[in-house]
């Protein structure tokens, strides 16, 4: 799914939006760390999210041979979850990825739990920021508007529910779209979502298994 604003995005299932012209991938709230945070406050709560993040993130790269990362906002979950084994897991990823640029607009969660150690060369940007000088894109991490560009975001973590036959009920993780503004999914693995936050008047594009399909009347 394609949406043109100037330039032109790819809105992918895998939750990430794909900038071609600027060889640019964006993902929003990873909140890496947020199963060890529950962990760590004695809660019991899955394993491995971490590893599936990473796996997701890896095959997004290789898929779109993206030159750059933007994430907006939301990298670490809480302080409680920034444990050894993840940066250990972290470190050993970026290796991987030692090409790709990566920046990291920070987040209201990246306030407080902190942001990404200087090994992982991730570049801190305060929001609105300008991914290409001249081009008509800004990310953020909060929804907000600036005159005369599109702005991507996250924050929200929209989905949206869909009715079928016999008061059957799914949810799914959207974008939502207006102009002058994308609000990503969130991309963690243990992220909720809210299907009461999408902006008024949005366009909503579900992720409906490997497709992004745009609901009627969203």
């Amino acid at each position: 799914m394609t949406l043109p604003c100037g330039t032109v995005l790819w809105l992918l299932p895998g939750r990430a939006v794909w900038w071609p012209e600027a060889r640019s991938l964006f993902v929003a709230d990873v909140h890496f760390g947020k199963a060890a945070s529950f962990r760590h406050a004695g809660q019991p709560v899955p394993t491995g999210t971490t590893a599936d993040n990473i796996a997701r993130l890896d095959a997004l790269l290789t898929a779109t041979g993206a030159q750059r990362l933007v994430f907006l906002g939301d990298f670490l979950h809480a302080r409680g979850g920034a444990q050894p084994a993840l940066w250990q897991q972290l470190r050993a990823w970026r290796e991987r990825h030692a090409q790709v640029a990566m920046d990291l607009v920070l987040g209201n969660h990246d306030h407080h739990a902190g942001t990404p150690p200087a090994d992982l060369n991730i570049a801190l940007q305060e929001e609105p920021w300008t991914p290409v000088p001249g081009m008509p894109l800004r990310a953020a991490h909060h929804p907000q508007a600036v005159a005369g560009h599109t702005v991507l975001s996250g924050h929200l973590h929209p989905s949206v529910v869909l009715h079928g036959p016999a008061r059957d009920r799914m949810r799914l993780p959207c974008f939502a779209w207006q102009p002058g503004l994308l609000v990503l999914p969130a991309f963690g693995a243990f992220t909720g979502t809210h299907a009461n936050a999408l902006p008024a008047g949005a366009q909503v594009y579900a992720i409906a298994g490997t497709r992004v399909v745009q609901v009627p009347g969203g």
